[in-house]
């Protein structure tokens, strides 16, 4: 059957009053479900008892739903047996060396008088020579970007014609893992200035090693974006020498490099170089052979330096790595 526009439009009009007014109920009915749960929460919080009754309530059912026995003991702070505390190593003057693929020598100084020539494997070099003492703290960088932090006393002492310690095997590191650098931080009052490939440098106050517990190896130990050229510790700030493979040079004060306390961090640019070149190391200003020094002299940051001129070249550099 049909019907006309009016009746079609009354029969919509009574549909929609059905389904607002059963609408309307349904929110009167919520909300009158919520006023009473309000008032029973009120009620609850008004009254201890039923508080402690819900949670014996809720802990019987964990009790229920989860009851393993115990398979710990609790030991209270009275029972616990007392550690005898660590007697600290001896000390005494030790020559430490450090060889291009790993090796560690500790070596007294009485030792070393009675044969001071250095064995070294076939192929390898020194690295780093250090005057230290027995409980001094070292600081080994890796080319995984890691630290491992140890003490000179960890070690045995050797003599000049052994090989010494391999590093690797003896701090456990990771497969491939090589010595890079090795720092004596001794108070951790100075700081690390590290050189990249692209004429960046990052210095990082030692301060960011230091740990309160007996951790063996720091992650993040310098910024990883960058090809690393070397790193120098600094006790006080001192002009360095860079010089790039073009050749190209840059006399720096290391005031200008403020000292970060993150690790990680990728520096400021030091030297403008060309994309065709890079850093090829860090020389001491005092020491590295350059007459004119007015001509590679910076007194702002980045700078491009100047071409090295053949009186300024001679090989007197002392590397600093």
């Amino acid at each position: 059957f049909g019907i006309d526009q009016v009746q079609a439009e009354y029969v919509a009009e009574i549909k929609l009053r059905n389904i607002n007014k059963e609408y309307i109920l349904k929110r009167v009915a919520e909300t009158s479900a919520l006023q009473d749960e309000i008032e029973d929460l009120e009620d609850t919080l008004a009254k201890p008892g039923r508080i402690r009754k819900i949670i014996i309530t809720e802990l019987e059912d964990v009790k229920k739903k989860y009851a393993v026995p115990r398979r710990t003991e609790i030991v209270y702070s009275h029972e616990m047996p007392e550690e005898p505390e660590e007697e600290p190593a001896e000390d005494y003057p030790v020559h430490l060396f450090l060889s291009r693929e790993g090796y560690f020598k500790k070596i007294t100084p009485q030792s070393l008088r009675m044969s001071g020539e250095q064995k070294f494997k076939e192929g390898d070099s020194l690295r780093q020579y250090f005057e230290a003492t027995n409980n001094s703290e070292l600081l080994l960088f890796t080319d995984k970007y890691q630290v491992y932090k140890t003490r000179a006393s960890e070690f045995g002492e050797t003599k000049a014609s052994a090989l010494g310690d391999y590093l690797p095997a003896k701090l456990g590191m990771d497969a491939g893992e090589s010595v890079i650098w090795l720092c004596l931080p001794g108070d951790y009052s100075g700081s690390v200035v590290f050189f990249f490939e692209n004429g960046r440098a990052a210095r990082v106050a030692l301060s960011a090693y230091a740990t309160v517990s007996n951790r063996r190896k720091l992650t993040g130990a310098y910024c990883d974006k960058f090809p690393l050229v070397c790193a120098v510790q600094l006790t006080e700030d001192t002009e360095l020498a860079l010089e790039t493979n073009e050749p190209r040079a840059l006399l720096v004060h290391t005031s200008l490099l403020a000292p970060k306390t993150t690790r990680s961090t990728q520096g400021v640019q030091v030297m403008n170089i060309k994309p065709k070149y890079r850093l090829e190391r860090v020389l001491n200003a005092a020491e590295c052979g350059i007459v004119n020094a007015a001509r590679y002299r910076t007194r702002s940051i980045p700078a491009a330096g100047a071409v090295l001129k053949p009186e300024d070249s001679e090989e007197k550099q002392l590397e600093l790595l």
